[in-house]
């Protein structure tokens, strides 16, 4: 029998990794008189279900989908969380 899971994956660049977005949105935040912001990096958040066998074949299943579209690998790390739907 199937069992159907939410899944949230948090996917964000590596800290060696330069961010644009985050240092034009701490400028903007200074800007703002946000003086108190030491750094932002900017990141992807992904909401999905899937049905899988057990959990895991849902983490295997989901470990491979943010390995080949969800993140970059290369420049990204990513961490999800999986919660049974009742």
């Amino acid at each position: 029998m199937s069992q159907t899971y939410q899944a949230k994956v948090y996917v964000t660049l590596r800290p060696s990794v330069l961010d644009p977005a985050g240092t034009a949105v701490q400028s903007g935040l200074q800007h703002l008189g946000y003086d108190n912001v030491g750094s932002v990096r900017i990141g992807k958040y992904v909401e999905l279900t899937l049905t899988a066998a057990d959990e895991s074949d849902a983490r295997t299943q989901l470990d491979r989908m943010c390995d080949q579209l969800l993140a970059n690998p290369v420049i990204e790390n990513y961490r999800f969380e999986l919660i049974p739907n009742p």
